[in-house]
């Protein structure tokens, strides 16, 4: 049996809250900024990593309400059970819109070009 955390801050969990909700996403942003040519499969890997990230975001931040509540420390009811809580949840909303976005991206430019080709291929129908 192990003893309980005073606040969630020290949990592991926290740690990994932050990196997912900060240093992951903004490192795909600055090497899809910087990037001066990106293969569809790339920005179909990064749209797919960005809903991953934001799905992960939502599992930690719900874990860390639950572990929240059951901490004597103020700051984590605070930050994680309060309604500032709800302001978190915009960080994975976004990311995950983006993500959805690459996603349908990368899609839409493949079927245009299939249609193009189509019609290349079969001009009378």
């Amino acid at each position: 049996m192990h003893a309980m955390n005073l606040t969630v801050f020290v949990e592991l969990r926290f740690w990994l809250l932050v990196v997912f909700s900060l240093v992951l996403p903004v490192g795909i942003y600055a090497l899809l900024l910087v990037t001066q040519s990106i293969s569809r499969m790339s920005v179909m890997g990064f749209g797919i990593a960005l809903v991953l990230i934001a799905g992960v975001d939502v599992y930690l931040l719900q874990t860390l309400a639950s572990v929240a509540k059951n901490t004597p420390s103020l700051a984590d009811d605070a930050v994680f059970v309060s309604e500032l809580s709800l302001a978190l949840y915009l960080l994975p909303v976004v990311y995950g819109g983006i993500g959805v976005n690459l996603i349908s991206h990368v899609l839409l430019r493949h079927l245009t070009e299939a249609e193009k080709r189509f019609d290349r291929e079969h001009p009378d129908d």
